[in-house]
């Protein structure tokens, strides 16, 4: 990258300086603008010193030496110069000085932390982290890499160029030219700060680029099915078998409340007899690995029957034929369309309808629905609870029956 760059030997007056004492010569490296200076190891009596050349004045064979050493550390300079343009990184003067110094051999580059964490987390896939997880970090060191070539033309950088410009550089790209939402672009810059605190804690970086980042997630509606649209799929025909059956299937997680990763691995062993003596199932969230036990609803029960004995579902060992998440919801757009609902659908709106129009709405405790959907805090339940003005006007004239008695 082309960047205005000079050199300058200056000397070091100690505050004390007494004549006749010998002054340290430093060398100060100029990139646009900012400065970092290194020590030549190297002092002079002042009177030798040419400040305007930045060099010792003289013709002695000591003084030629002198010169020659100066000369020698302004070639390596421009040489590590050479090497960082020929590798596509961008310099500054901090870079380049630790080039030079050969410090940055020791220093893991951004991208390598970011593909070390994303290999170990690997390894921990099933036991730590969710498939879910190991694919957002996946995606987010994408972004990196293409941010990096996008802003900077570069195919890796050192961790000293992430400050806090680069932050905000970052953050707008994600929002223009990737077309994130809010909330997306958050939390790719989330998982951005788990490697920049990986830097932190192994000394690679001493200061947190993300500190004065400030957005935030923002609540969202969750849209969710009425009892009228749930009735709609729910009784209508489909023209295929294979819609048929994602019909079935999103209509058992609007019952149950499972996630699609849950409904997908579920099997057999996952239906267990409660304490009211009828089915349940039991499982725990792959997301969150926290345990989950739901009553079977008949609609629910129904539709696992149906399966019971289809040759996909025993050959795979799983309770519902299940197909890849792309292809659930580009039937379910399909299946939106034929029974005229006008909205956005999607397989994650069956576990949306269950917390809304099966179960919060039929008056079930939100401490209960929380448990079933298998929430690590109520508080996440409870954005469910606030898009519900049905259930508010229901109680209300339960209200007004009362105070009219």
């Amino acid at each position: 990258m082309k960047t205005n760059f000079s050199l300058l030997f200056y000397m070091k007056k100690q505050k004390n300086y007494q004549i006749g004492a010998i002054s340290p010569i430093y060398l100060r490296i100029t990139i646009d603008g900012t400065r970092s200076e290194v020590t030549t190891g190297r002092s002079i009596d002042p009177l030798q010193w040419n400040p305007r050349l930045g060099r010792a004045k003289g013709y002695k064979e000591s003084v030629k030496s002198f010169n020659f050493y100066l000369d020698d550390l302004q070639v390596k300079i421009h040489e590590a110069h050479s090497q960082l343009t020929k590798e596509n990184q961008k310099i500054t003067a901090h870079i380049l000085r630790d080039r030079f110094l050969g410090k940055d051999k020791d220093r893991p580059t951004l991208l390598e932390v970011f593909k070390e964490h994303n290999k170990k987390m690997e390894s921990l896939v099933g036991t730590e982290f969710s498939k879910g997880t190991m694919e957002r970090y996946r995606t987010s060191l994408k972004h990196t890499i293409e941010f990096l070539n996008w802003k900077y033309k570069i195919d890796d950088a050192e961790l000293a160029m992430v400050n806090h410009e680069f932050i905000a550089e970052y953050d707008y790209y994600l929002r223009s030219v990737r077309k994130c939402a809010n909330n997306s672009a958050v939390k790719y810059l989330k998982n951005f700060g788990k490697i920049i605190r990986i830097a932190l804690s192994n000394g690679h970086l001493t200061a947190n680029p993300l500190l004065n980042y400030k957005h935030t997630i923002k609540k969202l509606d969750r849209v969710h099915l009425t009892e009228e649209e749930l009735l709609a799929i729910t009784n209508k025909k489909m023209a295929t078998e294979r819609l048929e059956q994602v019909k079935d299937v999103f209509l058992f997680c609007c019952y149950t409340g499972l996630s699609y990763i849950d409904v997908k691995q579920l099997n057999s062993s996952n239906i267990v007899i409660g304490v009211d003596g009828e089915n349940w199932i039991s499982i725990k969230r792959q997301k969150t690995n926290v345990p989950s036990r739901i009553p079977l609803l008949p609609t629910a029960g129904e539709i696992l029957n149906r399966y019971a004995k289809n040759k996909v579902c025993l050959n795979m060992r799983v309770a519902l034929p299940v197909l890849s998440n792309q292809k659930t919801n580009s039937y379910l757009k399909e299946i939106a369309d034929f029974c005229g609902i006008n909205k956005p659908i999607t397989f994650h709106i069956a576990r949306h309808t269950f917390a809304t129009t099966v179960t919060l709405l039929n008056g079930v405790p939100i401490e209960s629905v929380s448990k079933m959907l298998g929430h690590t805090n109520i508080q996440t339940t409870q954005h469910y609870a606030k898009t519900l003005d049905i259930k508010i006007g229901k109680d209300m004239a339960l209200l007004k029956k009362v105070l009219m008695n």
